[in-house]
């Protein structure tokens, strides 16, 4: 993904004709000419240089200016083969010419003059061949960077510093289906989708700023008015001298990457809820060989058949309870306002048969009243992940640690919103292990761990704009894993930069 920083300007199909197009050094362009037309040039250099001394009466008196002059121009633009004949040449002109007596017979004094002149001469002619290769090497260059930019699948664009696009390479053609012709002059904001309007003027400001904004995930418009998911970094544009001219840009096409992502999502659900089935059962089990019982003694003691008809329906609700938790964390549900500490003990409901087996003694430390607005089955998904892996990693008579409690985000200005902790003292987490756990398809548990949980977790939090944390210990008598987790008030679904 290369994007040179140049300002670009307008005249061929895809707008990048001042950087690229003719930027080939004269040097360049001549080199290949035959090398009669190359010599031809330097011994016209020097013809030219004598005429002008013949011509301008003033030259008579510095006659080395104008033929150094020639000598330059050769080296220029026909090469160092050339210069050193356009040298010999001006060395013959100067002796038969400007030095008196006129012919070749040259007193001593003339010779020195013409020998510094010579050494000048090919020192100069050196450093204008120097000069020369070097633009060569950075003309190649620049096609070079010229091609890469014009071939990558990346859509790359420049704007003006105030959002009008000047470039437009093949890969923006293939991603939002605007040719060249049709995008460039028009200002970059046309292919924001409307409610994202304010991102754009909120990243043209920062560019003007001299700021960078880093890669980040939006979404943009294509001419057929579908939407694409991309991944997008900008940067400013800067003169020679510094000032900002305009903003480069680089969108990735990611969307089947989303939907992959997506995908495995919901096969983690889904996974999520298999793994629960048998817990589901056990759970069930109890309420159902109640209502059987209790609909057995309304069928033979009339005398308390409401009473027991009541008892019934309470566990029927509480099977209905069960199944509605359950499909919690494989439905997709709005952000809505809920309590953690409710959720929290929703899931420990589901899991509670698990936590009696090994006998893990549970300490909840709760505000009650602390809320925030988020998606409840994805953190249902997200606490279930945690204390599983928790529950996983202790042995019998562990103990397993939750915490809720209303904080604020120092490092955002101050962000209101909830802490929540999940502590155990399992086996703990290697440091190795430390290195990948936000990892997809990385699991420690062998054959029974998908390597998927704590990607899903890591993923949830960053829907709901918050940050997840974690510390863990090996030591033998002293270990353990906790988890801290900040949710903001508010669920901060989309990015805006």
């Amino acid at each position: 993904m290369v994007c040179l920083h140049t300002h670009f300007g307008s005249g061929s199909s895809h707008s990048f004709p001042m950087a690229y197009a003719d930027s080939t050094p004269p040097n360049v362009r001549l080199s290949g000419q035959h090398w009669a037309v190359r010599f031809g040039a330097a011994l016209l250099a020097t013809a030219v240089a004598l005429w002008i001394w013949f011509l301008w009466p003033v030259m008579h008196e510095d006659p080395f200016a104008i033929f150094i002059a020639a000598v330059i121009v050769t080296a220029r633009f026909f090469g160092f083969g050339p210069a050193l004949l356009c040298t010999g040449s001006s060395v013959a002109a100067l002796a038969y010419f400007v030095f008196p007596p006129t012919g070749f017979e040259v007193g001593p004094k003339d010779s020195e003059r013409l020998l510094v002149f010579v050494l000048v001469a090919i020192l100069t002619a050196g450093l204008a061949r120097q000069r020369s290769r070097a633009e060569t090497r950075a003309g190649e260059m620049r096609q070079r960077m010229a091609a890469i930019v014009e071939s990558s699948e990346d859509a790359i664009l420049s704007t003006t510093s105030e959002g009008i696009i000047t470039s437009w390479n093949r890969g923006a053609e293939t991603l939002y289906g605007y040719t060249a012709d049709e995008a460039i002059g028009r200002h970059v904001s046309f292919v924001a989708p409307p409610e994202r309007s304010n991102e754009v003027a909120h990243n043209t400001a920062r560019l003007k700023q001299g700021e960078y904004v880093d890669s980040y995930q939006t979404e943009r418009l294509r001419k057929d008015g579908s939407r694409v998911n991309v991944l997008l970094s900008i940067s400013p544009l800067r003169n020679s001298s510094g000032a900002i001219v305009g903003s480069s840009a680089i969108a990735r096409d990611i969307s089947a990457q989303r939907r992959a992502e997506e995908a495995l999502r919901r096969n983690e659900k889904l996974a999520t809820a298999g793994r629960l089935a048998a817990t589901i059962a056990h759970e069930i089990n109890n309420p159902l060989e109640a209502v059987t019982n209790l609909l057995y003694l309304a069928r033979h003691d009339h005398s308390r058949q409401d009473e027991y008809l009541a008892q019934a329906e309470k566990e029927l609700q509480r099977v209905a309870a069960i199944a509605q938790q359950t499909l919690g964390f494989v439905r997709e549900s709005p952000a809505a306002p809920l309590s953690i500490a409710e959720t929290f003990d929703q899931v420990l409901q589901l899991y509670g048969r698990k936590l009696e087996e090994k006998h893990i003694e549970t300490e909840k430390e709760y505000d009650a009243e602390v809320e925030i607005r988020g998606f409840a089955g994805e953190l249902r998904q997200l606490f279930s992940n945690l204390i599983l892996n928790a529950i996983d990693a202790m042995d019998d008579h562990g103990k397993l640690r939750l915490r809720v409690a209303r904080t604020h985000l120092w490092s955002n200005g101050l962000q209101p919103g909830v802490r929540v902790t999940v502590a155990d003292n399992g086996s703990g987490i290697s440091p190795a292990d430390m290195l990948h756990i936000f990892e997809p398809f990385y699991t420690t548990k062998k054959d029974i761990g998908t390597g998927l949980g704590l990607w899903l977790a890591h993923g949830i939090v960053q829907k709901h704009g918050g940050s997840i944390r974690v510390r863990s210990r090996t030591t033998p008598g002293n270990s353990g894993t906790v988890f801290s987790i900040f949710l903001p008030e508010r669920a901060e679904t989309e990015r805006v930069s």
